[in-house]
């Protein structure tokens, strides 16, 4: 048996298929759709893109200015105090009474001296003294005992211990306290939450120091206002 043998042109078999071509050119196709060329009416419909809000530049810390101490009632001025028997002249000029010798729970009390009108006073004379941690004072020579000046911003550091308590007072700190060319003040400066507070004739709560416990020790601060 002779198998069909077909004789057509080649032209004729362009004509048959060049419509089949064309039409499987035109038709989309999924896989060749992009979604920029689905849904040009819905991007139409969006709202424009708003610039971002542009945040101020935060302050360097090398810029922040220290905290002003709060002087609300700076127009009144500390009060003065007894000297008591056991001040000494001539102390030598230092910021820490930490020394050999020297035992007790440490503090720092730190403050400004201000006028009564809020300016700080530099170059302020500061004479403090105090008993040790035994409530005993050396009245032979200098421990726990100096003076120092303010810088420039009216501020004094004093490094030292937390004073024992002797009969008749509560525990305190003396200091006498003097402006360039300006009479001198004399005060004692007090803690907190002492029993013998309420029985000591002399404490005033004006002279109360707000004390803060520390990692080493605990920390006090005050401000004379001359």
């Amino acid at each position: 048996m002779t198998t069909p043998h077909f004789n057509i042109s080649r032209r004729a078999f362009l004509q048959m298929c060049l419509p089949i071509v064309l039409a499987a050119c035109s038709a989309p196709t999924a896989s060749n759709q992009t979604p920029e060329a689905t849904a040009p009416a819905q991007r139409a419909t969006e709202p424009p893109i708003q610039p971002a809000q542009t945040q101020p530049a935060p302050t360097p810390l090398a810029q922040v200015l220290p905290p002003t101490p709060a002087c609300g009632d700076a127009d009144d001025l500390t009060p003065e105090q007894t000297e008591g028997p056991y001040y000494t002249p001539n102390t030598p000029e230092r910021a820490s009474f930490i020394e050999s010798g020297v035992t007790g729970t440490r503090i720092v009390v730190t403050g400004y001296v201000l006028t009564t009108n809020c300016q700080p006073v530099a170059r302020a004379l500061l004479d403090f003294w105090h008993a040790d941690d035994a409530g005993v004072y050396d009245n032979v020579g200098y421990k726990l005992r100096g003076h120092q000046f303010t810088d420039e911003t009216g501020r004094y550091t004093l490094e030292t211990i937390v004073p024992g308590i002797y009969p008749g007072r509560t525990r305190h700190i003396h200091v006498k306290v003097q402006a360039p060319n300006q009479p001198v003040l004399t005060a004692q400066l007090y803690f907190p939450d002492e029993p013998q507070n309420n029985t000591d004739g002399i404490f005033r709560s004006e002279l109360l120091m707000e004390v803060q416990a520390a990692a080493d020790g605990k920390t006090a601060t005050f401000n004379f206002v001359v």
